[in-house]
């Protein structure tokens, strides 16, 4: 994932910003991962097995899972029906659009 993730480009600034840290688990912790990433300058705060817990990771990486949680919900993406790539990331942008306004609507009243 990390590898097919794209720079982006701020014409304002004329630079590019890529990730700065990577927050991950204890299933990730290998030194291979480790050093690719220290390759491309990414920060790595990955918990070490058998030394130290997982659970102050947390409050990062509490947002991408809630938010995958609500991306679950909308049981078409789940098994992943859909033959063509564009048609499911149609729906997958539907599905965003549709949890971001239901998470404003819960937020002003």
């Amino acid at each position: 994932m990390v590898a097919g993730l794209h720079t982006q480009h701020d014409p304002q600034r004329g630079r590019c910003f890529k990730p700065r840290r990577l927050h991950a688990d204890k299933a990730y912790d290998a030194p291979t991962l480790r050093r690719w990433l220290w390759g491309k300058h990414i920060g790595v705060r990955i918990a070490r097995k058998g030394i130290e817990s997982s659970k102050r990771l947390g409050r990062r990486r509490w947002v991408i899972e809630r938010t995958l949680s609500w991306l679950s919900g909308y049981h078409r993406l789940s098994p992943r029906y859909e033959r063509h790539p564009s048609n499911y990331l149609a729906f997958l942008g539907l599905a965003a659009a549709l949890c971001c306004y239901k998470r404003l609507l819960h937020l002003t009243t």
